[in-house]
């Protein structure tokens, strides 16, 4: 994988809309606002909008070939040092017709977000590039009265320094509550949090496992299956899958039926381990888990491989970052992970 130059302070960042438009929308527009003064106060960071990315909803619905411009505009531009998307959706796959790999392979550079942008993230990995699923703009940099200092922690540890070895703790506390964001005094309100009692939890598996960082969010992957983005089963060897849900909250079945899917296609037989994110709301936290061993350890017969749950990445907050194709490692003895090189150079 091709490794992405780090960030450092006085660095350009390009903010891109590459599923909904909601950026663009004249009530969501303080969301924005705040999310830049964040870049620019809390990391020492510039910013620049690409130029379609707050033309609205109705806009970039109509024209996804206009969101995908911005993204290779973005790379292309040797100024622009990382690109950030302003949130997720559910159309990414339309831009997919619009790409050029080699320009993402030929320009090298920092490509963070998460949810819907788990479509972009798998253009990055089939050009070779190592991408980081983490936070977006309207939601975990617009976090509500100030960003949570775990999500900072990672984005400096993961984005701005070269760590040969970092392990990915658990968070003492989350929250899914929703604030309107319409309403920008809510901006001011620190959202509820609730303490994490449960720490990382290990469904099966022993000893130590590595593997290479691929996966998303759980939802969209049947948008990519099939197509060129998605890797054929041996591409899968020694992977460790990472899944996470979204506040569609699709169901105990829906999850089965994904992953029987990954076990007709080989893949399961083919990765090293899976990690979970905290369900959206802890909705499904223990009928995830029962479907996680039916599928893998009874019907794939695989009660080998290590399945660590409850991580802090995706839907819920705070967040760390996981890089794409990055080497990764589960301890089961102890319960950690670990990423096990520098993922920025």
């Amino acid at each position: 994988m091709i490794k992405p130059q780090k960030l450092n302070k006085g660095d350009t960042v390009a903010l891109v809309s590459l599923s909904s438009g909601l950026a663009g929308e004249s009530l969501f527009r303080h969301r924005v606002e705040l999310g830049i003064k964040r870049l620019k106060e809390d990391f020492g960071l510039k910013v620049i909008t690409m130029p379609n990315a707050l033309k609205g909803i109705e806009y970039l619905d109509r024209y996804p070939e206009a969101r995908a411009m911005d993204l290779m505009e973005a790379f292309k531009n040797p100024e622009i040092k990382a690109v950030i998307t302003m949130i997720g959706g559910d159309d990414t796959v339309r831009l997919l017709p619009h790409i050029d790999f080699e320009v993402f392979s030929n320009n090298p550079k920092i490509f963070m977000g998460y949810s819907d942008t788990t479509v972009n993230h798998f253009m990055m990995y089939k050009a070779g590039l190592t991408s980081f699923y983490g936070p977006c703009i309207m939601a975990e940099f617009a976090e509500n009265a100030a960003m949570h200092e775990y999500t900072k922690t990672y984005i400096k540890k993961v984005l701005f320094e070269t760590n040969s070895s970092l392990e990915i703790a658990q968070s003492p506390e989350w929250t899914s509550e929703m604030l309107n964001w319409i309403d920008c005094t809510n901006n001011e309100i620190s959202r509820k949090m609730i303490s994490d009692k449960n720490g990382y939890i290990l469904l099966q598996g022993k000893g130590k496992v590595e593997g290479r960082l691929l996966g998303g969010c759980l939802d969209v992957l049947p948008m990519l299956i099939g197509t060129e983005l998605w890797p054929k089963a041996d591409e899968w060897k020694g992977c460790i899958l990472f899944l996470e849900t979204s506040e569609e909250y699709p169901s105990p079945q829906e999850v089965k039926y994904l992953l029987r899917g990954l076990v007709a296609q080989g893949v399961i037989d083919n990765i090293s381990g899976i990690i979970v994110g905290k369900p959206k709301d802890e909705k499904y936290f223990e009928e995830y888990k029962e479907v996680l061993i039916k599928v893998i350890s009874q019907e794939a017969e695989r009660k080998d491989m290590p399945i660590l749950y409850n991580m802090n990445f995706g839907h819920n907050a705070p967040m760390c970052i996981l890089p794409y194709g990055a080497l990764a490692e589960i301890d089961c003895n102890e319960k950690l992970f670990c990423l096990k090189e520098a993922v920025v150079e």
